[in-house]
């Protein structure tokens, strides 16, 4: 299987609520980054770790959160997914959505880095109670 396709088979994974398939194509020190100033913003290594400060967080605190990738660019080792992050904040049931791009790091079929970048104002509007 080629990088591009285990990316779009962790984009799939998420589309169907499948947390052990994203979670497959991760390697055991996978290096995961959410962008400065996003609520989960920080670097966390492992698959349990982006799991729980992740994932297991978007799902508890947000209604109908939402990842479309539009656009899978090839760059061999490297695969960017291009989209639109949206969903309702629960705690404030403020709506968001914004422009996202990932940035993927494979070697030998297996993610070893991803990088988020996000309009995180956008996302911190919706979080933000006052």
């Amino acid at each position: 299987m080629n990088n591009v396709q285990i990316v779009k088979d962790h984009y799939a994974a998420s589309d169907r609520g499948d947390l052990q398939g994203m979670l497959a194509p991760f390697d055991p020190d996978i290096h995961w980054t959410e962008a400065a100033g996003f609520p989960y913003a920080g670097s966390y290594v492992g698959p349990a770790a982006v799991r729980d400060n992740v994932f297991a967080r978007i799902q508890s605190e947000w209604d109908d959160y939402t990842v479309t990738i539009d656009e899978v660019l090839d760059a061999g080792d490297t695969v960017i997914g291009i989209g639109l992050y949206s969903g309702t904040y629960k705690a404030t049931g403020r709506y968001f959505a914004a422009r996202v791009a990932h940035v993927w790091r494979l070697a030998d079929g297996r993610v070893v880095a991803f990088e988020q970048f996000t309009d995180t104002e956008l996302v911190m509007r919706a979080v933000d109670d006052r």
